[in-house]
């Protein structure tokens, strides 16, 4: 249900720091273009944390028009809140959401009981497929192994985003569940060795800038040329490394300005790239052959 690369995508703001909806409706497209399989906006590096829910919802709406079903949309919808994710989950599939993206919740800290009902609850209530969105590093919890497998005798689970970094749980997560749930992965420098592992793709932070690149990664791998998949890998590797100098998603936004993107900046809390990071970037960028758009 859920292969290939999705781009974790970016919220544009305009200078008044407003939702800039012609600049998300111009990335949407650049993305679909340039052969991603699915859009996921309202995640962590679309800023879900500042958005209102009056603005993630509007995210979420422009985004499935402006898709028509040409690709998926896996809409973030999570909430450390129950009731508010079941309810962005309901509003999500009431406009033609194809599935939710659900972080684990964060700062109340439940137990893996709690994760688990949690979960349960927005996927039967929701009425979408659900994929796991778990990102300890976030969120200051983690969803073990053995919780995502009781996850998967629940109607809707369908997939997980694995952000925790580290392999031998995804080893582990894709050997208890593996034939049951899509698993993609949240960490663009491990996107290759999940692969390896069992995994069907990655929501990228770097296909905001390099869609085209990242698709064709995973494509390669999936279709039994490793080591074509292998030298993009390593290609994309230094900018990759250069996009999380600071806190995501500042860096990309960063990139994505340089390169006549203009997605505007982050919202407070998250501040500007500082010089020393903005060089590294600006000088990956080079490396990597991307330059600034012509008007």
């Amino acid at each position: 249900m859920f292969e290939g690369s999705y781009v974790a995508l970016v919220t544009p703001f305009k200078k008044n720091g407003s939702l800039d909806e012609l600049k998300l409706e111009e990335l949407i497209e650049f993305q679909i273009k340039n052969g991603t399989a699915g859009i996921v906006p309202c995640g962590t590096t679309g800023e879900s944390p500042t958005l209102s829910w009056e603005e993630h919802n509007r995210v979420i709406d422009i985004t499935v028009k402006v898709v028509r079903k040409r690709v998926q949309v896996i809409a973030g919808t999570g909430s450390n809140n129950t009731k508010e994710a079941i309810e962005a989950t309901q509003h999500a599939k009431q406009v033609g959401a194809d599935a939710a993206l659900v972080v684990n919740p964060y700062y109340n800290k439940p137990p893996q009981e709690g994760l688990f009902q949690h979960f349960k609850a927005v996927a039967e209530e929701g009425g979408l497929p659900i994929i796991v969105y778990n990102i300890p590093g976030r969120t200051g919890v983690n969803v073990t192994p053995q919780t995502l497998e009781r996850l998967t005798k629940v109607r809707n689970i369908s997939g997980v985003k694995e952000s925790s970094g580290n392999l031998g749980q995804m080893a582990e997560m894709i050997y208890l569940c593996g034939d049951k749930l899509d698993f993609l992965s949240g960490d663009d420098n491990l996107t290759l060795p999940l692969l390896s592992i069992g995994g069907k793709g990655v929501v990228s932070v770097i296909a905001n800038i390099c869609p085209q690149e990242t698709a064709d990664l995973v494509r390669n791998y999936l279709k039994g040329n490793s080591a074509k998949a292998r030298e993009i890998h390593y290609r994309l590797l230094p900018l990759c490394q250069s996009l999380f100098l600071e806190t995501n998603p500042i860096p990309v936004k960063a990139a994505m300005n340089l390169l006549g993107m203009e997605v505007g900046a982050c919202r407070l809390p998250l501040t500007s790239l500082n010089p020393s990071a903005l060089e590294a970037v600006k000088k990956e960028l080079v490396t990597f052959g991307l330059k600034k758009k012509s008007k």
